[in-house]
C-alpha cells in the first residue's frame, strides 16, 4: 500500500512539474496523461473521454452532423394520421417541420408531445401547439461550443445552417457526448452476441462488424466477398467511397443499408431494409417461401 501510494506521488509529482512547465502543445499534455494510464493511474474509459474533450474543441458542427438529405421531416400542415408512422418507422424522437421546403424550418416536434393525441379526443389536429422553437447554428460552430449552449438552453435539437442561411442538416446533443464518451447505447444498438437484429418487417438492425459471409447467410443473400472487404461495414465504404457519416445510405444488391453510428474511424451499426422476396431464416424454415 506505501509502495503504491509513493509511486501515485512520484507521477503527481511529475505531473505537476510538467505543467508547470507549461507543455508547449496538446501532444507534450497527452503523453504525461498516457503515460498515467500505462502506469495505471489513471483509468482507460476516462483517458479516453479526457483526449475527447480535447478533440471536441477542435471539431466543427459539420463534422459530425446528419446531412440534409437524411434529415426526418415533418410538414407542418400533416396530418396526425400521418405523423405517427413516420414517428414509429424512424425511431427518433425529435423532427423538424418544415413549411415550404426544407429551408423554411418552424419549428421541432417531439414524438412524446404526440402521446396527448392518444389520450386527448380532438376534432381538429393543430400542430403548432405541439411545436417547439428550433434552435439555428452555423456548420462552423464549435462543438464545445454547441454543447455550452445546449446545456444552457436546454435544448437537444439544432438545425445547421449554412453559410447562405440554407439548411445543411441537423445535429442533437447526443451527437456531441457521444465524441467525448464513446456510443451511447439506444434501441439501434444491437445486443454483443448478436450481430443482426430484426426489428420489423424486411427491417433489421446490423452490426458493422459482421462478416459478409454470415450476412449472406442470414438473409440467402449474395454479397460479393471479391472486394477486399471481410465485414458489412466495409462493403458499404466501398459503395460510398468514403467513410460515411451517420445518415448516409447504400443500395447493394437490392438491400438498402442506412448508417446508424459511426465515428471517424469506423461503422458501428447499419439499419437495413431488405428487398420484398428475401426472407430472415425463421420465416425460410418455416416454409414461407413456398
Amino acid at each position: 500500500m506505501t509502495k503504491d501510494l509513493n509511486a501515485t506521488g512520484r507521477w503527481l509529482k511529475r505531473l505537476t512539474q510538467g505543467l508547470a512547465s507549461e507543455p508547449q502543445d496538446r501532444q507534450e499534455l497527452l503523453t504525461v496523461l498516457r503515460d498515467a494510464g500505462e502506469r495505471g493511474l489513471v483509468d482507460s474509459d476516462a483517458l479516453s473521454m479526457i483526449e475527447g474533450v480535447l478533440e471536441v474543441s477542435d471539431l466543427q458542427v459539420r463534422d459530425i452532423m446528419v446531412p440534409r438529405t437524411q434529415m426526418v421531416f415533418i410538414r407542418r400542415d400533416q396530418r396526425a394520421a400521418s405523423i405517427l408512422p413516420v414517428v414509429v418507422e424512424s425511431g427518433h424522437s425529435r423532427f423538424p417541420v418544415m413549411d415550404e421546403d426544407r429551408d423554411d424550418i418552424v419549428g421541432i416536434l417531439l414524438a412524446k408531445d404526440l402521446l396527448r393525441l392518444t389520450v386527448e379526443k380532438r376534432e381538429r389536429f393543430d400542430i403548432r401547439e405541439f411545436m417547439r422553437p428550433a434552435l439555428f447554428v452555423p456548420e462552423s460552430k464549435r462543438l464545445n461550443v454547441l454543447l455550452r449552449e445546449f446545456r444552457r438552453n436546454r435544448n437537444h435539437m439544432a438545425i445547421v445552417v449554412d453559410e447562405y442561411g440554407g439548411v445543411s442538416g441537423l445535429v442533437t446533443i447526443e451527437d456531441v457526448i457521444e465524441q467525448i464518451v464513446g456510443e451511447i447505447d439506444d434501441e439501434f444498438d444491437v445486443e454483443d452476441d448478436l450481430n443482426i437484429r430484426r426489428d420489423a418487417e424486411r427491417q433489421f438492425t446490423v452490426r458493422g462488424v459482421t462478416r459478409i459471409a454470415e450476412f449472406n447467410e442470414y438473409f440467402g443473400a449474395r454479397l460479393s466477398e471479391e472486394e477486399g472487404f471481410d465485414t458489412v461495414a466495409g462493403l458499404v465504404m466501398k459503395q460510398l467511397g468514403h467513410l460515411p457519416r451517420r445518415g448516409e445510405s447504400a443500395t447493394i444488391d437490392g438491400f438498402e443499408f442506412r448508417v446508424l453510428r459511426a465515428d471517424r474511424r469506423r461503422i458501428e451499426a447499419l439499419k437495413v431494409v431488405a428487398p420484398r422476396d428475401v426472407l430472415p431464416p425463421e420465416e425460410r424454415a418455416a416454409g414461407g417461401g413456398s
